[in-house]
């Protein structure tokens, strides 16, 4: 009994330095990416929002999981609403 639980813990992982309370998370793969129909515009809010806080900031890379490229897309198109008046700086 004690041997299938040993071979148990052993098969999941090889590594020596196993803890089940911290497993490897999935990398993120980018929505801009994986969608190519999804455009993104500084006109249209709507889009915009999910890649910003409920205060008004930009979210960052390791929260959207876009990739760098996308990431600078996202900030320009942020940053151009906000000077246009279509996101505020800020949120109440």
């Amino acid at each position: 009994m004690v041997d299938r639980k040993q071979n148990r813990r052993n098969n999941r992982n090889n590594d020596d330095d196993y803890n089940p309370k911290f497993r490897k998370q999935r990398r993120k793969v980018c929505p801009l990416c994986a969608d190519k129909n999804l455009v993104l515009d500084y006109k249209n809010p709507d889009g915009l929002k999910k890649f910003i806080n409920d205060k008004g900031k930009i979210l960052p890379r390791r929260a959207t999981g876009a990739c760098a490229k996308h990431q600078r897309d996202i900030t320009v198109a942020v940053k151009r609403a906000r000077h246009i008046a279509v996101l505020p700086y800020t949120q109440n």
